[in-house]
Protein backbone atom coordinates (compact mmCIF):
# COMPACT_ATOMS: atom_id res chain seq x y z
CA UNK A 1 0.00 0.00 0.00
CA UNK A 2 1.36 3.29 -0.77
CA UNK A 3 0.36 6.66 0.17
CA UNK A 4 0.69 10.32 0.02
CA UNK A 5 -0.85 13.39 0.31
CA UNK A 6 -3.04 16.15 -2.30
CA UNK A 7 -5.08 19.32 -1.87
CA UNK A 8 -8.72 19.19 -3.21
CA UNK A 9 -9.37 22.81 -3.48
CA UNK A 10 -13.19 24.28 -3.26
CA UNK A 11 -13.28 28.10 -4.09
CA UNK A 12 -10.23 29.44 -1.63
CA UNK A 13 -10.54 26.63 1.01
CA UNK A 14 -8.03 23.85 0.41
CA UNK A 15 -8.63 20.26 2.40
CA UNK A 16 -5.92 17.89 2.67
CA UNK A 17 -6.63 14.68 0.57
CA UNK A 18 -4.83 10.65 1.33
CA UNK A 19 -4.40 8.88 -1.76
CA UNK A 20 -3.72 5.56 -1.35
CA UNK A 21 -2.46 3.10 -3.78
CA UNK A 22 -3.13 -0.62 -3.91
CA UNK A 23 -1.60 -3.35 -6.16
CA UNK A 24 -3.21 -6.58 -6.83
CA UNK A 25 -2.15 -9.47 -8.72
CA UNK A 26 -5.49 -9.86 -10.37
CA UNK A 27 -6.05 -8.76 -14.54
CA UNK A 28 -4.24 -5.88 -15.19
CA UNK A 29 -6.56 -2.36 -14.52
CA UNK A 30 -6.14 1.00 -13.42
CA UNK A 31 -9.22 2.57 -11.63
CA UNK A 32 -9.15 5.68 -9.47
CA UNK A 33 -12.30 5.75 -6.78
CA UNK A 34 -13.40 8.63 -4.34
CA UNK A 35 -15.27 11.15 -6.33
CA UNK A 36 -13.43 11.93 -9.16
CA UNK A 37 -14.54 14.33 -11.89
CA UNK A 38 -13.82 13.58 -15.93
CA UNK A 39 -9.96 15.42 -15.79
CA UNK A 40 -9.31 13.79 -12.54
CA UNK A 41 -10.30 10.12 -14.52
CA UNK A 42 -8.14 10.79 -17.53
CA UNK A 43 -5.16 10.98 -14.75
CA UNK A 44 -5.16 7.55 -15.52
CA UNK A 45 -3.16 7.56 -19.21
CA UNK A 46 -1.27 11.01 -18.15
CA UNK A 47 0.27 8.58 -14.89
CA UNK A 48 1.16 5.50 -17.36
CA UNK A 49 2.47 7.44 -19.95
CA UNK A 50 4.66 9.91 -17.53
CA UNK A 51 5.75 6.64 -15.57
CA UNK A 52 7.05 4.70 -18.26
CA UNK A 53 9.47 8.32 -19.50
CA UNK A 54 10.62 8.37 -16.16
CA UNK A 55 12.21 4.57 -16.37
CA UNK A 56 9.13 3.13 -13.50
CA UNK A 57 7.08 1.81 -15.63
CA UNK A 58 3.74 0.82 -13.68
CA UNK A 59 3.31 -2.75 -13.64
CA UNK A 60 0.51 -4.89 -14.65
CA UNK A 61 -1.22 -5.46 -11.99
CA UNK A 62 -4.71 -4.58 -10.43
CA UNK A 63 -4.10 -0.56 -9.27
CA UNK A 64 -6.74 0.89 -7.17
CA UNK A 65 -6.28 4.66 -6.54
CA UNK A 66 -8.42 5.38 -3.75
CA UNK A 67 -8.96 9.46 -2.71
CA UNK A 68 -10.11 9.77 0.85
CA UNK A 69 -12.33 11.50 2.27
CA UNK A 70 -14.47 9.66 -0.35
CA UNK A 71 -17.15 12.22 0.52
CA UNK A 72 -15.88 15.15 -1.14
CA UNK A 73 -15.27 15.84 -4.87
CA UNK A 74 -12.18 15.76 -6.45
CA UNK A 75 -11.76 18.06 -9.58
CA UNK A 76 -8.76 19.19 -12.20
CA UNK A 77 -5.88 17.39 -12.69
CA UNK A 78 -3.44 18.45 -9.77
CA UNK A 79 -3.62 15.53 -8.64
CA UNK A 80 -1.19 13.48 -11.12
CA UNK A 81 1.69 14.09 -9.58
CA UNK A 82 0.34 12.57 -5.84
CA UNK A 83 -1.46 9.57 -7.29
CA UNK A 84 1.98 8.71 -9.48
CA UNK A 85 3.79 8.22 -6.20
CA UNK A 86 1.31 7.04 -4.49
CA UNK A 87 1.52 3.99 -7.12
CA UNK A 88 5.17 4.11 -6.93
CA UNK A 89 5.57 3.96 -3.29
CA UNK A 90 3.13 1.04 -3.11
CA UNK A 91 5.37 -0.61 -5.85
CA UNK A 92 8.60 0.20 -4.04
CA UNK A 93 10.26 2.20 -5.90
CA UNK A 94 9.90 5.21 -4.18
CA UNK A 95 10.38 4.12 -0.57
CA UNK A 96 10.16 7.50 1.24
CA UNK A 97 6.69 8.47 -0.22
CA UNK A 98 4.19 9.34 3.18
CA UNK A 99 1.29 10.88 3.67
CA UNK A 100 3.19 13.81 5.27
CA UNK A 101 4.37 14.95 1.92
CA UNK A 102 1.74 16.91 -0.36
CA UNK A 103 2.13 16.57 -3.83
CA UNK A 104 0.63 18.93 -6.67
CA UNK A 105 0.78 19.00 -9.87
CA UNK A 106 -0.39 17.92 -13.17
CA UNK A 107 1.72 15.69 -15.27
CA UNK A 108 2.61 15.60 -19.44
CA UNK A 109 2.64 12.59 -21.60
CA UNK A 110 6.93 13.29 -21.37
CA UNK A 111 6.84 13.23 -17.63
CA UNK A 112 7.30 16.75 -17.08
CA UNK A 113 5.03 18.38 -14.01
CA UNK A 114 2.96 21.39 -15.61
CA UNK A 115 1.82 24.31 -13.00
CA UNK A 116 -1.85 24.20 -11.79
CA UNK A 117 -4.01 27.25 -10.67
CA UNK A 118 -5.08 27.43 -6.99
CA UNK A 119 -1.27 26.43 -5.59
CA UNK A 120 -1.24 29.22 -2.51
CA UNK A 121 -4.49 28.16 -0.89
CA UNK A 122 -3.26 24.32 -1.34
CA UNK A 123 -0.27 25.13 0.36
CA UNK A 124 -1.99 27.30 2.77
CA UNK A 125 -4.34 24.07 3.49
CA UNK A 126 -1.55 22.04 4.03
CA UNK A 127 -0.24 23.94 6.38
CA UNK A 128 -3.18 24.48 8.24
CA UNK A 129 -3.45 20.18 8.45
CA UNK A 130 -0.02 20.01 9.79
CA UNK A 131 1.95 18.48 6.39
CA UNK A 132 5.65 18.74 6.93
CA UNK A 133 6.32 19.03 3.44
CA UNK A 134 4.79 19.98 -0.13
CA UNK A 135 6.47 19.24 -3.45
CA UNK A 136 4.72 21.55 -6.46
CA UNK A 137 5.80 22.11 -10.29
CA UNK A 138 8.74 24.39 -10.89
CA UNK A 139 6.19 26.82 -12.56
CA UNK A 140 4.74 27.36 -8.98
CA UNK A 141 7.45 27.76 -6.88
CA UNK A 142 7.72 30.96 -6.91
CA UNK A 143 3.89 31.52 -6.41
CA UNK A 144 4.23 29.00 -3.46
CA UNK A 145 7.18 30.39 -1.73
CA UNK A 146 4.97 32.90 -0.30
CA UNK A 147 3.13 31.17 2.21
CA UNK A 148 5.30 30.94 5.10
CA UNK A 149 5.48 28.26 8.41
CA UNK A 150 5.84 25.23 5.78
CA UNK A 151 8.91 23.67 3.38
CA UNK A 152 8.19 24.20 -0.47
CA UNK A 153 9.83 22.19 -2.77
CA UNK A 154 9.98 22.44 -6.77
CA UNK A 155 9.78 19.48 -9.16
CA UNK A 156 10.35 19.21 -12.99
CA UNK A 157 9.22 15.86 -13.46
CA UNK A 158 8.48 12.83 -11.82
CA UNK A 159 11.43 11.45 -12.10
CA UNK A 160 12.94 14.00 -10.39
CA UNK A 161 10.29 13.44 -7.27
CA UNK A 162 10.76 9.96 -7.62
CA UNK A 163 14.72 10.33 -6.73
CA UNK A 164 13.92 12.69 -3.89
CA UNK A 165 11.34 10.07 -2.92
CA UNK A 166 14.42 7.05 -2.79
CA UNK A 167 13.96 5.88 -6.11
CA UNK A 168 17.47 4.55 -7.59
CA UNK A 169 17.10 6.20 -10.47
CA UNK A 170 20.58 8.39 -12.37
CA UNK A 171 19.09 12.25 -12.67
CA UNK A 172 18.26 13.32 -15.65
CA UNK A 173 18.38 16.98 -16.63
CA UNK A 174 14.54 18.15 -18.00
CA UNK A 175 13.59 21.69 -18.83
CA UNK A 176 10.96 22.51 -16.48
CA UNK A 177 7.31 23.85 -17.88
CA UNK A 178 7.25 27.43 -17.13
CA UNK A 179 4.34 30.08 -17.12
CA UNK A 180 4.66 32.37 -19.06
CA UNK A 181 6.33 36.09 -17.63
CA UNK A 182 4.30 38.64 -16.68
CA UNK A 183 3.78 41.98 -18.91
CA UNK A 184 3.19 44.62 -16.57
CA UNK A 185 2.83 43.40 -12.84
CA UNK A 186 2.71 47.12 -11.77
CA UNK A 187 0.02 49.11 -12.31
CA UNK A 188 0.59 52.44 -13.20
CA UNK A 189 -0.87 54.88 -10.34
CA UNK A 190 -2.60 57.59 -11.75
CA UNK A 191 -2.25 60.84 -10.40
CA UNK A 192 -4.81 62.99 -7.89
CA UNK A 193 -3.47 66.32 -9.10
CA UNK A 194 -4.29 65.65 -12.27
CA UNK A 195 -8.36 66.42 -11.47
CA UNK A 196 -8.83 69.69 -12.20
CA UNK A 197 -12.56 71.24 -11.20
CA UNK A 198 -13.95 68.74 -8.84
CA UNK A 199 -12.72 69.70 -5.20
CA UNK A 200 -16.44 67.82 -4.34
CA UNK A 201 -14.83 64.87 -6.45
CA UNK A 202 -11.09 65.28 -4.56
CA UNK A 203 -12.40 65.20 -1.13
CA UNK A 204 -14.88 62.55 -1.63
CA UNK A 205 -12.41 59.99 -3.20
CA UNK A 206 -9.75 60.67 -0.20
CA UNK A 207 -12.15 60.21 2.11
CA UNK A 208 -13.62 57.01 0.94
CA UNK A 209 -9.71 55.79 0.43
CA UNK A 210 -9.39 57.14 3.99
CA UNK A 211 -12.63 54.68 5.48
CA UNK A 212 -13.12 51.89 3.54
CA UNK A 213 -16.40 53.43 1.99
CA UNK A 214 -18.34 52.60 -0.81
CA UNK A 215 -19.02 55.50 -3.50
CA UNK A 216 -21.17 56.49 -6.23
CA UNK A 217 -20.20 59.02 -8.88
CA UNK A 218 -23.11 60.50 -11.12
CA UNK A 219 -22.42 63.48 -13.95
CA UNK A 220 -22.23 64.06 -17.52
CA UNK A 221 -20.34 62.41 -19.90
CA UNK A 222 -16.41 63.67 -19.70
CA UNK A 223 -16.97 65.32 -16.12
CA UNK A 224 -14.30 63.44 -15.02
CA UNK A 225 -15.92 60.24 -13.30
CA UNK A 226 -13.70 57.61 -14.41
CA UNK A 227 -10.74 59.76 -13.68
CA UNK A 228 -12.03 59.86 -9.87
CA UNK A 229 -12.47 56.94 -9.61
CA UNK A 230 -8.86 55.55 -11.29
CA UNK A 231 -7.13 57.61 -8.12
CA UNK A 232 -8.93 55.72 -6.22
CA UNK A 233 -6.37 53.05 -5.94
CA UNK A 234 -3.03 54.74 -5.61
CA UNK A 235 -4.57 56.44 -2.05
CA UNK A 236 -4.74 53.05 -0.77
CA UNK A 237 -2.14 51.73 2.08
CA UNK A 238 0.25 48.88 1.17
CA UNK A 239 -1.86 45.25 2.38
CA UNK A 240 -0.35 43.61 5.40
CA UNK A 241 0.93 40.28 4.78
CA UNK A 242 -2.47 38.29 6.01
CA UNK A 243 -4.43 40.45 3.59
CA UNK A 244 -1.80 40.12 1.13
CA UNK A 245 -2.06 36.77 1.20
CA UNK A 246 -5.52 36.35 1.06
CA UNK A 247 -5.88 38.82 -1.77
CA UNK A 248 -3.04 36.06 -3.42
CA UNK A 249 -5.32 33.22 -2.57
CA UNK A 250 -7.99 34.36 -4.99
CA UNK A 251 -5.66 35.09 -7.47
CA UNK A 252 -3.76 32.10 -7.30
CA UNK A 253 -7.50 29.96 -7.97
CA UNK A 254 -8.00 32.64 -10.98
CA UNK A 255 -5.00 31.45 -12.17
CA UNK A 256 -2.81 34.52 -12.13
CA UNK A 257 0.27 31.92 -11.04
CA UNK A 258 3.58 33.71 -10.22
CA UNK A 259 1.79 36.75 -10.71
CA UNK A 260 -0.30 36.31 -7.37
CA UNK A 261 1.28 38.36 -4.84
CA UNK A 262 1.24 41.78 -4.72
CA UNK A 263 1.32 44.37 -1.49
CA UNK A 264 -1.26 46.87 -3.97
CA UNK A 265 -4.94 46.90 -3.38
CA UNK A 266 -6.18 45.33 -6.51
CA UNK A 267 -7.86 47.14 -9.04
CA UNK A 268 -11.07 45.17 -11.08
CA UNK A 269 -12.88 47.22 -13.83
CA UNK A 270 -15.34 44.62 -15.47
CA UNK A 271 -17.08 45.65 -18.81
CA UNK A 272 -21.36 46.80 -18.38
CA UNK A 273 -22.26 43.48 -20.59
CA UNK A 274 -20.58 41.19 -17.84
CA UNK A 275 -23.16 38.67 -16.59
CA UNK A 276 -24.08 37.99 -12.47
CA UNK A 277 -21.27 34.89 -13.14
CA UNK A 278 -18.47 36.99 -14.12
CA UNK A 279 -19.39 39.69 -11.56
CA UNK A 280 -20.37 36.83 -8.23
CA UNK A 281 -18.38 33.69 -9.42
CA UNK A 282 -19.29 30.30 -9.98
CA UNK A 283 -19.41 28.10 -13.07
CA UNK A 284 -20.97 24.71 -14.22
CA UNK A 285 -17.78 22.30 -12.72
CA UNK A 286 -15.02 24.03 -10.69
CA UNK A 287 -16.29 27.47 -8.98
CA UNK A 288 -14.16 29.93 -9.93
CA UNK A 289 -13.98 33.65 -7.86
CA UNK A 290 -16.19 36.77 -9.98
CA UNK A 291 -14.60 40.51 -10.07
CA UNK A 292 -16.00 40.82 -6.65
CA UNK A 293 -13.71 38.52 -5.15
CA UNK A 294 -10.68 39.28 -7.40
CA UNK A 295 -11.03 42.64 -6.17
CA UNK A 296 -11.20 41.86 -2.50
CA UNK A 297 -9.09 44.89 -0.23
CA UNK A 298 -9.13 46.69 -3.32
CA UNK A 299 -11.71 48.33 -5.32
CA UNK A 300 -14.44 47.26 -7.75
CA UNK A 301 -14.98 49.58 -10.01
CA UNK A 302 -18.77 49.65 -12.70
CA UNK A 303 -18.66 52.33 -15.02
CA UNK A 304 -21.59 52.55 -16.81
CA UNK A 305 -23.32 51.49 -13.98
CA UNK A 306 -26.75 51.87 -15.18
CA UNK A 307 -25.80 50.25 -18.31
CA UNK A 308 -25.44 46.58 -15.68
CA UNK A 309 -28.43 44.73 -15.65
CA UNK A 310 -30.33 45.27 -12.61
CA UNK A 311 -30.40 41.78 -11.60
CA UNK A 312 -26.20 41.90 -12.16
CA UNK A 313 -26.04 44.68 -9.68
CA UNK A 314 -28.65 43.47 -7.06
CA UNK A 315 -26.16 40.57 -6.46
CA UNK A 316 -23.64 42.85 -4.95
CA UNK A 317 -26.31 43.70 -2.11
CA UNK A 318 -25.24 40.57 0.12
CA UNK A 319 -21.11 40.95 -0.88
CA UNK A 320 -21.60 44.41 0.28
CA UNK A 321 -22.76 44.31 3.91
CA UNK A 322 -21.11 40.84 4.65
CA UNK A 323 -17.69 40.91 3.13
CA UNK A 324 -18.11 37.30 1.86
CA UNK A 325 -19.82 35.76 -1.08
CA UNK A 326 -21.10 32.09 -1.00
CA UNK A 327 -22.20 30.64 -4.21
CA UNK A 328 -23.95 27.06 -4.57
CA UNK A 329 -24.53 24.90 -7.57
CA UNK A 330 -25.32 21.69 -8.35
CA UNK A 331 -21.43 20.37 -7.93
CA UNK A 332 -21.70 21.69 -4.13
CA UNK A 333 -20.82 25.44 -2.65
CA UNK A 334 -18.01 27.47 -2.33
CA UNK A 335 -17.53 30.63 -0.21
CA UNK A 336 -14.85 33.52 -1.54
CA UNK A 337 -13.90 36.75 0.34
CA UNK A 338 -15.38 40.12 -1.25
CA UNK A 339 -14.84 42.28 0.93
CA UNK A 340 -13.59 45.32 -1.74
CA UNK A 341 -14.60 49.21 -1.83
CA UNK A 342 -17.26 49.53 -4.80
CA UNK A 343 -17.63 52.29 -6.87
CA UNK A 344 -20.36 52.94 -9.45
CA UNK A 345 -19.93 55.63 -12.06
CA UNK A 346 -23.16 56.72 -14.27
CA UNK A 347 -24.81 59.33 -16.38
CA UNK A 348 -27.60 61.16 -14.99
CA UNK A 349 -30.17 59.82 -18.70
CA UNK A 350 -29.58 58.18 -21.46
CA UNK A 351 -28.40 61.29 -23.90
CA UNK A 352 -26.33 62.25 -20.40
CA UNK A 353 -27.67 65.91 -20.10
CA UNK A 354 -30.22 65.64 -17.66
CA UNK A 355 -29.48 68.36 -15.09
CA UNK A 356 -26.34 69.91 -16.83
CA UNK A 357 -25.46 73.60 -16.76
CA UNK A 358 -24.35 75.97 -19.71
CA UNK A 359 -24.31 72.37 -21.91
CA UNK A 360 -26.96 70.93 -24.64
CA UNK A 361 -30.31 70.47 -22.94
CA UNK A 362 -31.62 67.10 -22.22
CA UNK A 363 -33.82 65.23 -24.43
CA UNK A 364 -35.02 62.57 -22.18
CA UNK A 365 -38.50 62.77 -20.42
CA UNK A 366 -38.94 62.46 -17.12
CA UNK A 367 -40.26 58.78 -17.08
CA UNK A 368 -37.18 58.13 -18.99
CA UNK A 369 -34.74 59.81 -16.57
CA UNK A 370 -36.64 58.05 -13.28
CA UNK A 371 -36.35 54.61 -15.39
CA UNK A 372 -32.55 54.79 -16.52
CA UNK A 373 -31.83 55.87 -12.49
CA UNK A 374 -33.92 53.36 -11.68
CA UNK A 375 -31.89 50.01 -12.96
CA UNK A 376 -29.84 50.75 -9.75
CA UNK A 377 -32.20 49.74 -6.96
CA UNK A 378 -32.81 51.84 -4.02
CA UNK A 379 -31.53 48.52 -1.62
CA UNK A 380 -28.31 48.84 -3.48
CA UNK A 381 -28.13 52.66 -3.40
CA UNK A 382 -28.98 52.54 0.57
CA UNK A 383 -25.46 50.70 0.74
CA UNK A 384 -23.19 53.63 -0.75
CA UNK A 385 -21.36 55.92 1.53
CA UNK A 386 -20.66 58.38 -0.93
CA UNK A 387 -22.64 59.68 -3.43
CA UNK A 388 -21.22 62.78 -5.28
CA UNK A 389 -22.29 64.66 -8.08
CA UNK A 390 -19.53 65.25 -10.83
CA UNK A 391 -20.18 68.49 -12.52
CA UNK A 392 -19.04 69.62 -16.66
CA UNK A 393 -16.07 71.29 -16.29
CA UNK A 394 -16.37 74.71 -17.95
CA UNK A 395 -12.73 76.98 -18.45
CA UNK A 396 -13.82 79.00 -15.62
CA UNK A 397 -13.57 75.86 -13.44
CA UNK A 398 -9.82 75.36 -15.07
CA UNK A 399 -8.61 78.90 -13.89
CA UNK A 400 -10.27 78.82 -10.40
CA UNK A 401 -9.22 75.43 -9.69
CA UNK A 402 -6.21 74.60 -11.42
CA UNK A 403 -3.28 73.08 -9.12
CA UNK A 404 -5.06 72.73 -6.27
CA UNK A 405 -5.61 69.35 -6.24
CA UNK A 406 -3.37 67.66 -3.84
CA UNK A 407 -0.63 64.97 -5.61
CA UNK A 408 -1.63 61.45 -4.85
CA UNK A 409 1.51 61.35 -2.84
CA UNK A 410 0.34 64.47 -0.44
CA UNK A 411 -3.31 62.50 0.31
CA UNK A 412 -2.28 58.92 0.41
CA UNK A 413 0.37 60.14 3.14
CA UNK A 414 -2.86 61.83 5.20
CA UNK A 415 -4.62 58.61 4.04
CA UNK A 416 -2.17 56.66 5.90
CA UNK A 417 -2.14 59.08 8.64
CA UNK A 418 -6.14 58.57 9.23
CA UNK A 419 -5.83 54.52 9.14
CA UNK A 420 -3.46 54.97 12.01
CA UNK A 421 -5.45 56.48 13.48
CA UNK A 422 -8.79 53.92 12.56
CA UNK A 423 -6.17 51.23 13.74
CA UNK A 424 -5.29 52.48 17.03
CA UNK A 425 -8.81 52.84 18.08
CA UNK A 426 -10.05 49.96 16.74
CA UNK A 427 -7.05 47.83 18.25
CA UNK A 428 -8.52 44.34 19.45
CA UNK A 429 -12.05 44.67 17.28
CA UNK A 430 -11.73 42.98 14.35
CA UNK A 431 -12.31 45.82 12.36
CA UNK A 432 -9.28 47.67 10.29
CA UNK A 433 -11.71 51.20 8.82
CA UNK A 434 -14.25 52.87 9.87
CA UNK A 435 -16.52 51.31 7.30
CA UNK A 436 -16.06 47.74 9.16
CA UNK A 437 -17.94 48.82 12.07
CA UNK A 438 -21.49 47.60 13.32
CA UNK A 439 -24.52 49.74 14.35
CA UNK A 440 -24.19 48.77 18.25
CA UNK A 441 -20.38 50.20 18.37
CA UNK A 442 -21.81 53.42 16.77
CA UNK A 443 -23.85 54.21 19.35
CA UNK A 444 -22.15 52.77 22.32
CA UNK A 445 -18.36 53.07 22.08
CA UNK A 446 -18.28 55.20 19.13
CA UNK A 447 -21.04 57.37 19.80
CA UNK A 448 -20.69 61.18 18.18
CA UNK A 449 -20.42 63.99 20.52
CA UNK A 450 -23.47 64.61 22.35
CA UNK A 451 -26.27 66.60 20.67
CA UNK A 452 -24.04 65.99 16.98
CA UNK A 453 -26.57 63.87 15.46
CA UNK A 454 -29.68 65.96 15.36
CA UNK A 455 -30.24 66.45 11.79
CA UNK A 456 -29.27 62.61 10.95
CA UNK A 457 -31.91 61.50 13.80
CA UNK A 458 -34.46 64.38 11.97
CA UNK A 459 -34.25 62.26 9.13
CA UNK A 460 -34.68 58.72 10.61
CA UNK A 461 -37.95 60.31 12.02
CA UNK A 462 -38.76 61.66 9.29
CA UNK A 463 -38.22 58.60 6.76
CA UNK A 464 -35.46 60.12 4.62
CA UNK A 465 -32.76 58.29 6.21
CA UNK A 466 -32.83 54.22 6.85
CA UNK A 467 -31.24 52.85 9.73
CA UNK A 468 -28.68 51.45 7.53
CA UNK A 469 -28.29 55.32 6.14
CA UNK A 470 -27.78 56.16 9.71
CA UNK A 471 -24.79 53.63 10.53
CA UNK A 472 -23.44 54.72 7.59
CA UNK A 473 -23.25 58.54 7.57
CA UNK A 474 -21.62 57.92 11.31
CA UNK A 475 -18.78 55.62 9.85
CA UNK A 476 -18.30 58.19 7.35
CA UNK A 477 -17.98 61.16 10.18
CA UNK A 478 -15.59 58.76 11.76
CA UNK A 479 -13.98 59.04 9.22
CA UNK A 480 -14.05 63.06 8.35
CA UNK A 481 -12.79 62.93 12.07
CA UNK A 482 -9.95 61.13 11.42
CA UNK A 483 -8.90 62.89 8.28
CA UNK A 484 -9.01 66.10 10.41
CA UNK A 485 -7.21 65.20 13.56
CA UNK A 486 -11.00 65.08 15.59
CA UNK A 487 -10.85 62.80 18.59
CA UNK A 488 -14.55 61.91 18.21
CA UNK A 489 -17.14 63.34 15.28
CA UNK A 490 -19.14 66.42 15.97
CA UNK A 491 -22.12 68.30 14.54
CA UNK A 492 -19.69 69.42 11.89
CA UNK A 493 -17.96 66.37 11.07
CA UNK A 494 -21.39 64.26 10.68
CA UNK A 495 -23.15 67.71 8.63
CA UNK A 496 -20.05 67.01 5.95
CA UNK A 497 -20.36 63.28 6.17
CA UNK A 498 -24.39 63.46 5.73
CA UNK A 499 -23.23 66.11 2.55
CA UNK A 500 -21.44 63.45 0.61
CA UNK A 501 -23.85 61.01 1.53
CA UNK A 502 -27.01 63.49 0.00
CA UNK A 503 -25.07 65.33 -2.48
CA UNK A 504 -26.41 63.80 -5.60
Amino acid sequence: MGRASAIALVGVQGRVIEVEAHLTSQLPGFSIIGLPDAALGEARERVRSASAVADCPLPARRITVNLTPASIPKRGSGFDLAIAMAILGAEGIAPEVSRDVAYIGELGLDGRVRPVPGVIPMVIAARDAGVERVVVPVGNLEEALVVPGIEVLGTASLRASAITAGALLPPVDIEPVLPPAALDPVPRVHDLADVIGNAVGVRAVIAAAAGGHHMFLLGPPGAGKTMLAERLPGLLPDLDAEAALEVASVRSVSGLGNQSWSVRPPWEAPHHSSSAMALIGGGSGLLRPGAVSRATRGVLFLDEATEFPRAVLDALRQPLESGRITIHRSVGSAEFPARCQVVLAANPCPCGNAGSRGGPLCSCSPSTVRKYLGRISGPLLDRIDIRVAVPRVTTGTIRATEGTAPTTAAAAEHVAIARQRMAERLRGTGWSCNAEVTGPWLRSEGRAEPGATTALDRALDFGTLTMRGWDRVMRLAWTMADLGDVSRPGADEVRRALALRSAL
